[in-house]
């Protein structure tokens, strides 16, 4: 999933984290199952007195509570490591801000996830985090300290930048299989001919030109009603679509990211905000602007150069439960999967961000699985905040966030 990030306002929203409620299950379960056990070593003794008063019952045998050791904090630190856009600086754990006080088991799905297709010497350490997914907080919490070495992401020349946190989602939108008088606007698959690296049509071009329409005949996947909303599924990059087929049943599909045109993109909202057209660079801005001026619609779009091109996906039961497959190749898992630059941190990293602004206070474990046109940077990460439409959490923050940002890596022992 690449896609790219618009500058939005700092309006305040609620937070958008993941909520393992399977982990949980397994919690509660193990500790009822324990006293159910020990229960039962009880009534059995006690049983066993009733029927032969004279012998002495055999003991009970409760096994102890394991004990968990959280290493130390102290020791040599290893050397800076130099990265293409970044230098990561070794650190004490006491220096994460936050630390122990995470949830760690609602990162654990991501991780895992991320393991199947491991980071450079991570996987070591992928072998044993599967078997932890039900262990105790203190017992994750003491594995990680034990196993890694949390190194602090600055800028190559070791300056330490304010950083940047924003967010993106996965909308969900209605649409049509065919053309209609009300979804007219198409949602194309990658054209013949398209070669990565090298430029094709511009958005422009693609709108205007017979040899491009020609060379998107029938590649159409699906068709919206709103030129906006395509726009934001192109910048997202990624989707769900609810479709009415022939049999009058709704279907839910995913059309996922499958190539762009090779163009740079450029952000609409920047477009405007540079011409004074609105004061702020949010969707509903944009929206009420395209109301207002709908014989300036096409001109907007056209600033962005850059068109992006879907191949449809079924959607699972399981599929639907998380997001789309990113960068690394992974489903990301909201709240816990970010975008970087690949080059500032690989993919499959596990990362600790902390951040403080007007949507959210953050200081937390991710994973590093995707990325992003406008993801570039030594400490810049966009958060994926799950899924929905214009009134759901997952938009309302993503639209929201944009805030200073710190970022941890932590690399195995």
């Amino acid at each position: 999933m690449v896609h790219h990030t618009m500058n939005t306002s700092n309006t305040s929203a609620p937070s958008a984290s993941s909520n393992n409620k399977v982990m949980d299950q397994f919690g509660r379960v193990s500790r009822t199952a324990m006293k159910v056990v020990v229960g039962a070593l009880i009534v059995g003794s006690l049983a066993s007195c009733a029927i032969s008063p004279a012998s002495d019952p055999a003991p009970v045998t409760v096994p102890r509570p394991q004990i968990v050791t959280v290493p130390g904090d102290g020791g040599t630190l290893p050397p800076p490591i130099q990265r293409g856009k970044s230098r990561w600086t070794p650190v004490r754990w006491s220096e994460l801000p936050g630390w122990g006080q995470d949830s760690l088991h609602e990162a654990w799905n991501a991780w895992v996830r991320g393991c199947e297709r491991p980071a450079p010497g991570q996987a070591g350490p992928c072998a044993e985090l599967r078997q932890l997914s039900i262990a105790s907080a203190a017992e994750q919490q003491a594995w990680v300290m034990n196993r890694f070495v949390p190194y602090r992401v600055v800028e190559s020349d070791g300056s330490v930048p304010e950083g940047l946190l924003t967010g993106y989602y996965e909308p969900i939108m209605a649409a049509s299989r065919v053309p209609t008088a009300t979804h007219r606007v198409p949602l194309f698959g990658p054209p013949g001919g398209l070669r990565p690296g090298q430029p094709w049509y511009t958005r422009q071009e693609i709108d205007t030109l017979p040899a491009a329409q020609a060379a998107l005949q029938g590649r159409a996947v699906a068709w919206l009603a709103d030129p906006i909303d395509a726009l934001i599924l192109q910048i997202q990059g990624s989707g769900r679509l609810n479709f009415v087929e022939s049999d009058g049943r709704t279907r839910q599909v995913r059309v996922a990211f499958a190539a762009h045109n090779g163009h740079p993109y450029q952000s609409v909202g920047r477009w405007l905000l540079d011409q004074g057209a609105i004061r702020e660079a949010s969707w509903a801005s944009i929206k009420a602007w395209a109301v207002q001026n709908p014989q300036r619609l096409n001109e907007m779009l056209w600033s962005n150069p850059r068109t992006v091109f879907f191949r449809e996906e079924a959607l699972s039961e399981l599929d639907a439960r998380f997001g789309p497959r990113g960068a690394q190749g992974v489903p990301l898992t909201p709240g816990r999967s970010i975008a970087v630059d690949p080059q500032s941190i690989p993919y499959g990293t596990p990362v600790w961000l902390a951040s403080q602004g007007p949507t959210f206070n953050v200081q937390k474990l991710v994973m590093a699985q995707d990325t992003g046109g406008a993801i570039v940077g030594a400490v810049r990460a966009d958060l994926f905040t799950g899924w929905g439409g214009w009134s759901d959490e997952a938009y309302i923050t993503a639209a929201a966030l944009k805030q200073p940002l710190q970022m941890w890596v932590l690399l195995p022992r």
